[in-house]
Parts: C-alpha cells; structure tokens; sequence
C-alpha cells in the first residue's frame, strides 16, 4: 500500500492507494498547527490505523507547502508553523520506524498529473499551480527533479522579466514585496493574489478574482482592460521560463488554472516570447484537482 499525507495550514488530507494506483481510502482531520509533538502524534495515528485496517505496511510519502533542507532535513514552512525549522521527515521515520519520502507540495501535485496515463510517456512534464501563491514542479522520466538545495521548481520567485516590467509601464508597474524577504518574485504577478493586486494597484479598487473573471464574462471595460494585462504578463513569464526549462506539457492547477480563457490565449501569445526555433509546449488543466497533493505524495515512493 502507499499513503500519501498532503499537509497544509490548516488540514491533513490522508490517501491510500494499493498496487494498481486506485484510491481505497481517504480521511481529513485538523492540522494542529502549534504543537509539533501532536502533529508527530496524529500522522503515526494514521499510519498505524490503516496499516491495521490493511494488514501491511504502507510506504509513506509526506507533501507539504514547504522545502526540506538538504543539508540537515529540517523544514522551512510558512503555512504549518510547528514544523518550521524541525526535522519532520527523519522524527516522523522514528516514531513509526521506516522510511518516509518528503517533497514540496507543487512537486506532488506535478508528479501525481505526470503519472497519470495519458502523461505518462512524455519525458518532462511541468506543473504549475496559479493559486494563493505561484509556484511548479518538474517531473523528468516520472520523477521528481528537486534540485541540489530542493528548491528546484520554485518558479515563483524569479523576479519578474524586464519586458513584463516595460509592458506594465516601468514608471506605473508595481513592485510588490514577497514573504521571500525579496521584491518582484512573479508569485505576486501570477498568482490569484496577484491577479488580484494587479487589479488593485491600476483601478484602485479591491476585487475578488471570481468577481473579476465574471465581470470579464459580462464586458465590464476595466475587468477586460485588466485581463487583458495579466494575460501577456503570463505569457511574458512563461515564454522566459519555458525558454529555459523547455518542458513537454505544462498542467496547470489552482484556482486561477479555472479560467478557461488562459488555454485560448496562452498559445497564441506565449510564441513571440521564445527562441525562434521554439514551439509552446502543450498547456492543459489539471486533472485530479484538490486531490492531487495527496496522491503524489503516496507516488514518491514509486519514483
């Protein structure tokens, strides 16, 4: 059996699947986000219940929105504060006495898209998910590439392209701060909360990005004017970064990943932004949704 744990701020999603990939069970309970001994405590619940209720040892696959230190397997996470800064992985592997594989929840969702069966043979699919925040993974051959320092797919902070700057008009675009410490990571740009800001920063009005896409829908001039920005700043950022990371398939997931208009536009725009003997690489929405987390975080013991 593989059991996939998808740890966020404020739930744990629990999936196990058996030998054919096929999902037979699945529970949610409450993160406890200020005491890092209860969340030890409940995942080795949950591992010895279902080892129970399965009669074998399940492989273990932790996600989690956050990265593994390579140097000393400690966790920086911003979203399940009584993790950061501890070994949750190698504590994890003591109290239930084998091995647990970990990875960035991004990472997880990319890799639970790739195996899927109509992803299966293209050598190097991309994940990225258009949420809260912007962020990837790399799936190369079926596996996760995390890089030397597991920040591999991290795409949400390369500092936005100096043509998306000019295009916003450098003496009107903003420059957001990011929690990275920095200014200008493209996760404020291309999330759903940048959608958002962008919207707030050139109308001076606050709007939800569900009230703008519908207001799009229904040719309000301000919501079509912003669509119309955040569209070729999107195809600005992903042309410099499929330039560089040149993948096979894009799947896109989060919330913004809904709007439907992104798949129409993104490959008529995205060509002036690559090398000349560059094509597009195919975009599709995701396919397992909230689900995908937890069912690439039970994959990581299949790579």
């Amino acid at each position: 059996m593989y059991y996939g744990f998808d740890i966020g701020g404020t739930k744990i999603e629990f999936g196990a699947f058996n030998e054919n990939l096929e999902r037979v069970a699945i529970e949610r309970i409450q993160t406890p986000t200020g005491n890092y001994e209860k969340l030890l405590t409940v995942l080795a619940e949950l591992v010895e219940k279902y080892d129970f209720k399965f009669g074998s040892k399940g492989l273990i696959g932790l996600g989690l929105p956050g990265i593994e230190n390579a140097d000393d397997s400690t966790v920086l996470t911003a979203n399940v504060l009584s993790a950061n800064g501890r070994p949750l992985r190698s504590d994890l592997e003591l109290k239930i006495r084998r091995e647990v594989k970990i990875e960035n929840d991004a990472n997880c969702f990319a890799l639970s898209e790739a195996w899927d069966d109509e992803l299966k043979e293209e050598s190097f699919v991309m994940g990225l998910i258009l949420g809260t925040g912007f962020g990837g993974g790399l799936i190369h051959h079926g596996k996760v590439f995390s890089g030397k320092n597991n920040v591999a797919g991290e795409i949400g902070h390369i500092r936005l392209p100096i043509d998306a700057w000019f295009y916003l008009g450098s003496d009107k675009a903003p420059l957001f701060n990011c929690g990275c410490g920095k200014s200008g990571c493209i996760d404020n740009y291309l999330s759903g909360r940048g959608f958002e800001l962008l919207y707030e920063h050139y109308f001076g009005e606050k709007r939800k990005a569900v009230d703008i896409i519908h207001a799009y829908d229904c040719d309000d001039y301000k919501a079509v004017e912003h669509v119309e920005r955040f569209m070729e700043v999107l195809a600005i950022c992903l042309g410099n970064i499929f330039t560089a990371y040149d993948p096979n398939v894009v799947v896109l997931g989060g919330g913004l990943s809904n709007f439907n208009l992104i798949y129409d536009e993104l490959p008529q725009r995205i060509s002036k932004y690559l090398l000349p003997i560059a094509k597009s690489p195919r975009i599709i929405k995701a396919k397992y949704g909230d689900s995908g987390g937890v069912r690439g975080a039970a994959f990581l013991n299949i790579m």
